[in-house]
């Protein structure tokens, strides 16, 4: 059973809010979910009881972070969107997204970016192809770092102890061997400053990836999910040539604005 905040240690504190806190307890348990939740469900996992959260969950819903499917309740894109709304985050899209159309344009390929957040790469924008044809990957979309190119490259571009926090954050674990594995993949994306893999879901797509640096750390990556089409703009291996052109020169203008993820 989850419990919520209110029955942990750290309540040793002047001020309380438990109406909010029963919130962002609804909040942070339907953000680890990957489908709906019914009602009874919260109820059980959070240790409440239905009269705590009835009324929780309706201004919640009200207010646009919760949706109500058939299914049961998930919550929104609209605390992610407010993320976005900071400064480093909408600096980061300013300066990115007139890079990102030219790339688009050049290589005939859509392309986004992506941020690490709690364990996984999350996508804040993406440019869409010009051409007839096109893929891309809609903004919110999450998945854990170690299972797409994206976020192994965001792992790979690391220090040893930001790479322990986010294996922490993994669930289930990695086993010994997974790990190892993992931090053999890291360190060769590292060293080439690049990923290439095949979609394992999409014949026919290769993901190119790249960081974008503030020193030796990413705090973001920039990915173009290449579509081998007959009639492409650029081949593959010109399209990741514009691709870490492009990522190096979006790090370059955040160093110089002296902002960062």
């Amino acid at each position: 059973m989850v419990t919520g905040s209110t029955d942990s240690a750290d309540d040793k504190r002047l001020y309380r809010a438990p109406a909010l806190e029963k919130g962002l307890d609804i909040l942070e348990l339907l953000s680890t979910q990957d489908g709906p939740l019914t009602m009874s469900a919260i109820v059980t996992r959070l240790g409440r009881s239905t009269g705590e959260l009835f009324r929780m969950i309706q201004v919640l819903e009200h207010r646009g972070y919760v949706e109500q499917g058939t299914d049961g309740y998930v919550m929104s894109d609209r605390l992610f969107h407010l993320g976005l709304r900071r400064p480093p985050g909408r600096s980061l899209m300013e300066q990115a997204l007139p890079e990102m159309r030219s790339l688009s344009d050049l290589i005939g390929q859509s392309c986004y970016i992506a941020i690490p957040s709690d364990g996984s790469s999350s996508v804040i924008v993406r440019m869409e192809a010009s051409t007839t044809i096109g893929f891309s990957v809609r903004v919110g979309h999450r998945r854990p770092f170690h299972e797409t190119p994206s976020g192994q490259v965001l792992y790979a571009f690391q220090t040893d102890a930001t790479r322990r926090e986010w294996e922490a954050l993994i669930d289930p674990p990695l086993t010994p061997e997974a790990r190892a594995a993992l931090i053999e993949q890291a360190d060769a994306i590292r060293d080439q400053g690049y990923a290439r893999s095949e979609n394992r879901e999409m014949m026919g797509l290769t993901e190119l990836a790249a960081p974008i640096l503030r020193g030796t750390r990413a705090f973001a990556v920039l990915t173009v999910p290449f579509i081998r089409l007959t009639d492409i703009v650029v081949d593959e291996d010109e399209a990741l040539n514009q691709l870490r052109i492009v990522a190096e020169r979006i790090g370059i203008h955040m160093s110089g604005n002296d902002f960062g993820i």
